[in-house]
């Protein structure tokens, strides 16, 4: 005795779809593992869920990217194009950008400085020496800068007691 045949049509319970989902993706993620273990077959798989959730399986000697590009090799189909090339390009230049920051960043922390020849050395001394300038020049603006808003509040405690002896002597000629 069989199972009866299902209509394959979208489940409209959204429940019943979400459980029938994980049963299905999990299922077919273990047959892309037994053909690989069974037949010595490179499977690569990716599954998009419409919750957006990205779920993979890759044959244990190779990669997502070499599997899309024998893909695209055999198929002729372009998956990349000059755009996504170029993309790639810019994040390599990123990253090397990067890494000169960090290890600009360590010379400036004083790490690793017994690479540096002299003239940067000296670069490095005239940065950290104008940056200490500034900081001074920013730190002795704040006592300045307080002494203003010190006189502001004067002004408006002031003006704020003025205001109140006028409603007390308001007060009092309507009282009397």
């Amino acid at each position: 005795m069989g199972r009866g045949k299902t209509e394959i049509k979208r489940i409209e319970n959204s429940s019943n779809r979400q459980v029938t989902y994980s049963k299905r993706k999990n299922g077919i993620i273990k047959k892309a593992k037994e053909i690989t273990v069974l037949c010595d077959a490179n499977v690569s798989l990716v599954i998009y869920g419409s919750s957006g959730k990205m779920h993979e399986y890759c044959s244990p000697k190779t990669d997502l990217i070499d599997m899309l590009d024998r893909y695209q090799r055999l198929s002729g189909n372009k998956l990349w194009d000059a755009k996504h090339e170029n993309l790639q390009s810019e994040i390599d230049r990123i990253k090397k950008e990067n890494e000169n920051m960090q290890i600009e960043l360590r010379h400036l922390g004083g790490e690793d400085i017994s690479s540096l020849n002299y003239e940067e050395l000296i670069a490095y001394e005239d940065a950290l020496e104008n940056g200490l300038t500034s900081i001074r020049e920013k730190k002795d603006e704040i006592p300045k800068i307080m002494r203003k808003h010190e006189l502001v509040l004067q002004e408006e405690n002031k003006h704020l007691m003025f205001l109140v002896q006028q409603g007390e002597m308001a007060h009092g000629r309507i009282s009397s």
